[in-house]
């Protein structure tokens, strides 16, 4: 793994989300420590690796990370936020929520929102940073245990399948069977059933 020049601090948090795409549910960020004294093998961009993988390595983290936290928005305040903005506070409350205090935060993408530390905003960190890489597979297991929660409840949706993005078959669904209480009603599919008098 190429690294990213790194700050030269001995405690990095690595931030990473989960769910801007969805139309439905949380989204979902993780913030991690990493022990430079039991390192990782095989952290990449969540999205690079398999379910069952991911589930591995999720666990391999939280047993031995330093620490590890994860934080969200929910879909009352996407809307009421947007999504970029309620992605930057779903992350500050990642932050917050570690136990141990980070000396700098790296954040997956190209902004950063102000956590009180200092931090810093790389493109693709989930692919060069380690601490991005875990925090990319932590949100993504959580976000996806949820949709799969909500698939057993609603299974006519489809979401152990598309994960609440809005493919061909998610569209459908929502035509057909209308909104739920987790949809996000700001978005555009969303917001144009609402219009046309879907529940």
């Amino acid at each position: 793994m190429t690294l990213y020049p790194r700050p030269d601090v001995a405690l990095i948090c690595g931030v990473d989300e989960v769910g801007r795409g969805p139309l439905i549910g949380a989204v979902v960020t993780a913030a991690v420590i990493l022990d430079p004294t039991q390192p990782i093998a095989g952290l990449t961009d969540s999205k690079k690796l398999s379910e069952k993988r991911r589930v591995e390595l999720a666990e391999q983290i939280k047993q031995q990370a330093l620490c590890w936290a994860l934080g969200r928005a929910e879909p009352h305040e996407i809307d009421q936020l947007n999504i970029l903005h309620a992605t930057m506070l779903a992350m500050r409350r990642a932050v917050a929520a570690l136990r141990i205090r980070p000396e700098w935060v790296l954040v997956d993408g190209n902004r950063t929102t102000d956590f009180g530390i200092p931090a810093s905003a790389v493109v693709k960190g989930d692919l060069l940073v380690p601490e991005i890489s875990a925090a990319s597979i932590l949100a993504k297991v959580a976000r996806d245990s949820e949709m799969q929660a909500l698939h057993l409840a609603h299974p006519q949706f489809g979401f152990d399948s598309h994960k609440g993005y809005p493919t061909a078959a998610h569209l459908a669904a929502i035509a057909e069977h209308g909104v739920l209480v987790q949809h996000r009603r700001s978005f555009k599919p969303v917001r144009q059933v609402l219009e046309q008098g879907g529940l």
